[in-house]
C-alpha cells in the first residue's frame, strides 16, 4: 500500500471521528519531526504499541479487507504482573462491506461496541483443535444479557449495542451495506498483536509500505523503521 493513501486514508479517518465527536490523544496529530523530537518519555507508546494501525491483511484491497484503528490505550504483558495496565482501549473505523477477516485471540478477552454509524455486522464460531471452527453452539454476552447461538449465526450490532468475546471464539466483522462507516470501540484486556491473532486462513497482520511521500502520520509498526529505539532500551 502506498504512503500517499495511508496518509489520506487516516485524514478521512480523523475527519470522520470529529463528525462523530469522538477526540483522540494529542500524539495522533504529530507529524515526523515532532515524533524524531521525543525521547524516553513516549517509551509507553512504543512498547505498548499505541496509535495508528492500518492494515489490508496482505489482501492488497483495503477497501474490502482491511481495517483502521487506533489503539488510545494498552498495557504490556511483561508488566501486568508489578501493576502496569490490564486493559486496551481501541477505536476503529470500519466501512461498510470492509471485511476483518476470521480470527481469534488466545488471551484477550474484548467488548466490541457499535458506537455510532451503520450496523456492524458480526459472525462467530467456536474454536475446536488445530484452531479450526467448531459447529458447537456458543455462549456469549451482549450488553450483559446471555444468549446461546448457533455457529455462524451473523449478530447485527445497532448503535450502542455491543458483545463481549471470550478468547478462542472465531470472528469477523464488516459494515452492513449501504449504511455508511461505523465507529467502532474495542475495551479488552491486554491487547498484543504480534502474538495473539489467529487468522483462519493465512493473513498477513500488517500491511506492505511502498513510500512514495513522506508520512504525515505514523503507524505503530512504522516506529521501528522511522525512530531509533535504542534509546528506549534504558529503564526509566
Amino acid at each position: 500500500m502506498k504512503r500517499s493513501r495511508i496518509n489520506k486514508l487516516i485524514e478521512d479517518a480523523i475527519d470522520f471521528l470529529k463528525d462523530k465527536n469522538f477526540y483522540l490523544p494529542q500524539f495522533a496529530f504529530w507529524d515526523l519531526k515532532q515524533w524524531l523530537n521525543k525521547r524516553i518519555e513516549i517509551k509507553e507508546i512504543i512498547y505498548n504499541q499505541l496509535g495508528w494501525d492500518l492494515t489490508d491483511f496482505g489482501r492488497g484491497n483495503f477497501s474490502t479487507c482491511g481495517l483502521l484503528l487506533f489503539t488510545i490505550r494498552n498495557g504490556n504483558m511483561e508488566t501486568i504482573k508489578d501493576g502496569g495496565k490490564n486493559y486496551c482501549e481501541k477505536i476503529m473505523v470500519v466501512q461498510e462491506s470492509q471485511i476483518t477477516p476470521m480470527h481469534h485471540h488466545f488471551q484477550k478477552i474484548e467488548d466490541i461496541i457499535n458506537r455510532s454509524g451503520g450496523r456492524l455486522m458480526i459472525q462467530i464460531y467456536g474454536v475446536r483443535d488445530n484452531n479450526k471452527l467448531s459447529n458447537k453452539h456458543i455462549n456469549v454476552t451482549m450488553d450483559g444479557i446471555k444468549y446461546t447461538i448457533e455457529a455462524g449465526t451473523i449478530i447485527e450490532l445497532e448503535p450502542g449495542d455491543s458483545i463481549t468475546l471470550t478468547p478462542n471464539i472465531y470472528h469477523k466483522f464488516w459494515g452492513k451495506e449501504g449504511e455508511g462507516p461505523v465507529l467502532v470501540g474495542e475495551i479488552s484486556s491486554v491487547n498484543d498483536d504480534l502474538i495473539d491473532n489467529y487468522f483462519l486462513e493465512n493473513t498477513s497482520r500488517f500491511p506492505e509500505v511502498e513510500e512514495d511521500i513522506t508520512p504525515k502520520y505514523l503507524l505503530y509498526e512504522d516506529y521501528g523503521k522511522f525512530l531509533d529505539l535504542s534509546i528506549f532500551s534504558t529503564e526509566n
